[in-house]
């Protein structure tokens, strides 16, 4: 949605944005036909199956799409001659460095969705050398996917909101992830980056601050993550450096914090 809108918004020509309903990635056939009628120079693959606590059970639709799509698209691309850029998680990581994670330490997922993202990032890497890895953390923007969407549905009907204290990461708004992605892009950039904002918050953290900054009197409590009983294991702390990618680009990626004000001020909120 955020690139669909960055193209339209920057006039780009020869662009072709595909949903979910009109292309399974994890379909081969489909997935080369496309390349086929729109001989792409460039892919970026935005699909993910990103059901946290629902992939434990549903393995099989966890990896056909960020397992089994992956590499179909980097098959193709490099079949192609073509661009791929694709997109993983801080989930790949166990959370026990405690301290920010970099693009050259050790992946150990806890759960099924990580298992399933990793598994994509391994064999994009094995059928392709022609491509963009960002790892992401708790991605916010436009939609109902995310985070501070379901804290506003959960303000509309609580006046106390109980949040997880002890899982700790970046949020990222999509905006920046666009503006630094066609970035490296532009800057002929490839391999593996990490692209969060900067700083680091707990889930708790975020909560209170995105309350605050749209003017709700709620009461946001912190508590363990064994009290939601959650399906699947998240690391304590995942966050991740930016620090190749913003060393590169020659800028610095703003905090989650001035993203949160920014997003927030895009919806009218604020």
């Amino acid at each position: 949605m955020e690139f669909r809108r960055y193209f339209e918004n920057s006039g780009a020509q020869n662009v072709t944005a595909l949903g979910r309903k009109e292309l399974d990635i994890s379909d081969y056939g489909p997935v080369s036909e496309v390349f086929s009628i729109h001989k792409p120079s460039v892919v970026i693959n935005c699909a993910a199956y990103n059901l946290v606590d629902r992939a434990e059970d549903d393995r099989d639709a966890a990896y056909a799409v960020n397992a089994t799509g992956v590499r179909n698209l980097a098959a193709l691309c490099r079949k192609n001659s073509t661009f791929l850029v694709h997109y993983s998680t801080d989930y790949v990581f166990d959370g026990t460095k405690e301290n920010y994670y970099t693009e050259t330490d050790s992946t150990y997922p806890l759960n099924a969705y990580g298992e399933s993202k990793l598994s994509g990032e391994l064999l994009l890497a094995e059928e392709i050398d022609n491509f963009l890895l960002f790892r992401v953390s708790w991605v916010f923007g436009q939609g109902t996917a995310n985070f501070l969407y379901k804290l506003g549905e959960w303000a509309k009907e609580r006046e106390l909101l109980k949040i997880v204290c002890n899982q700790v990461s970046v949020p990222t708004y999509t905006g920046d992830i666009v503006k630094y992605t066609i970035a490296a892009i532009d800057n002929g950039l490839k391999g593996l980056y990490h692209l969060p904002n900067s700083g680091y918050a707990s889930r708790y953290e975020v909560a209170r601050y995105f309350i605050e900054r749209v003017g709700l009197r709620r009461t946001v409590l912190p508590v363990d993550s064994n009290y939601f009983n959650e399906r699947a294991r998240r690391p304590y702390f995942s966050a991740m450096s930016n620090k190749k990618l913003s060393k590169e680009l020659g800028v610095e990626i703003p905090k989650w914090t001035d993203a949160i004000d920014r997003f927030i001020k895009r919806q009218g909120q604020g």
